[in-house]
């Protein structure tokens, strides 16, 4: 099994910037992608932005150029350093860990980030 817990969320208001860390714990492949995603209120989970343990990363389209994923392999940990932080960017924050070869999906539990405008 695979644990992820995250941490960094919270309350800011809009411009400013908060950086998420995922931690991830237990039998984790060496082939994997770790990823963000968000959840508003009455809307569906978005991908946010992902990152392959080769480095190759992805982000959505609303926050290219303001967030940053990356990743410590050795220590098993994603962050996700978010800029210029918008009122729609408030949603409950996941990390997902998926595993390439077995193709399953692990969950961390959430963590909430609010945007005052």
């Amino acid at each position: 099994q695979v644990q992820l817990v995250e941490s960094g969320g919270g309350l800011v208001q809009a411009g400013g910037s908060l950086r998420l860390s995922c931690a991830a714990s237990g039998s984790i492949s060496s082939i994997n992608a770790m990823r963000w995603f968000r959840q508003a209120p009455g809307k569906q989970r978005e991908l946010v932005a992902g990152i392959t343990s080769d480095g190759s990363t992805n982000y959505a389209d609303s926050v290219k150029g303001r967030f940053t994923i990356s990743r410590d392999n050795a220590k098993n940990t994603v962050y996700l350093q978010m800029n210029s932080l918008k009122f729609e960017d408030t949603a409950v924050y996941y990390c997902n860990l998926w595993n390439v070869i077995r193709n399953r999906n692990y969950w961390g539990q959430g963590t909430q980030v609010t945007v005052s405008s």
